[in-house]
C-alpha cells in the first residue's frame, strides 16, 4: 500500500498533468492540463490501465529493488 505509480506529462519543463495510483485519478496543474485530467478522469478504461501499470510495474519490481539496496 505504501508503493506510489506517478505518471506526469510535461511540456517545455512544465508539468502539465499526472496521475497518482494513491488519489487514482489525474490531477491537472496548468488551465489545458485540467481539461486533459478531466477527459481522462471520465473515461474509464484510462483509468483502468493507469491502475493495472502500478500492479505490472510497481509491485512486480519491488522485490527486485529492495533486494539491490
Amino acid at each position: 500500500k505504501d508503493i506510489e505509480f506517478i505518471r506526469s506529462n510535461f511540456y517545455n519543463k512544465l508539468e502539465i498533468f499526472r496521475f497518482s495510483s494513491s488519489l487514482g485519478r489525474f490531477v491537472g496543474y496548468t488551465e489545458y492540463g485540467v481539461k486533459q485530467a478531466e477527459y481522462r478522469n471520465n473515461n474509464p478504461s484510462i483509468i483502468a490501465s493507469m491502475r493495472a501499470q502500478r500492479e505490472a510495474y510497481c509491485l512486480n519490481n519491488v522485490g527486485i529493488d529492495y533486494r539491490n539496496a
